[in-house]
C-alpha cells in the first residue's frame, strides 16, 4: 500500500462532502507531476484528506483511492471549467482517480504542526513551492501524521 495527500479548498470540496458522496471523481487536476503521481496510484492505497486555502490548512480525514487512474473527462467538456480541446477521448491528456471517505482523524493536523515536527522535514507538503493537489506521502510520514492526530496541539 502507498499513502498519498488529496489536497482540496474547503469550499471548492470539502472532507465533509466526501463523506456525504462516499466516493468522488479526483477530477480537474491540470498539472502534468500531479497527473503521473495519480497514475501511480492504486485501488486500496490511502491518501490523507487535506483542507487549503484556509487560516489553519491541515489534514483532516483519511481517504481510499477507489479505482486506477483513468481518463478525466471533465477535459472533454467545453462547457466545463476544466475544458482542454488538446485532450479527446481517444487521446486523453488529463487522468484522474475515484477516491472513498474511510474517516475523519480524530484531531485536525495543522500545517504549522506538521512543520513544527523535525520527523517531517523531508514532507512533500512542506517544500517550498508545493502546490500540486496530489502528492505523495512516505510511509513514515504517514505514520506521524497520524500519532498526531491523536492528540490536540
Amino acid at each position: 500500500m502507498r499513502y498519498w495527500l488529496f489536497k482540496s479548498e474547503p469550499h471548492a470540496y470539502s472532507f465533509e462532502q466526501l463523506r456525504e458522496d462516499r466516493t468522488t471523481p479526483w477530477s480537474g487536476v491540470r498539472n502534468y507531476q500531479a497527473r503521473n503521481t495519480m497514475m501511480e496510484m492504486h485501488v486500496g492505497d490511502r491518501g490523507l484528506f487535506y483542507h487549503s486555502s484556509i487560516p489553519q490548512p491541515c489534514a483532516v480525514g483519511i481517504c481510499e483511492v477507489v479505482s486506477a487512474a483513468h481518463p478525466d473527462t471533465t477535459a472533454f467538456d467545453p462547457h466545463s471549467e476544466y475544458y482542454d480541446r488538446r485532450s479527446t477521448p481517444e487521446k486523453p491528456l488529463w487522468m484522474m482517480v475515484d477516491v472513498g471517505f474511510v474517516k475523519p482523524l480524530q484531531h485536525p493536523v495543522t500545517l504549522e504542526r506538521m512543520r513544527a515536527d523535525p520527523r517531517l522535514v523531508g514532507m512533500a507538503l512542506l517544500k517550498r513551492g508545493s502546490r500540486l493537489s496530489v502528492q505523495p506521502v512516505a510511509p513514515h510520514e504517514w505514520k506521524i501524521i497520524l500519532e498526531l492526530s491523536k492528540t490536540l496541539e
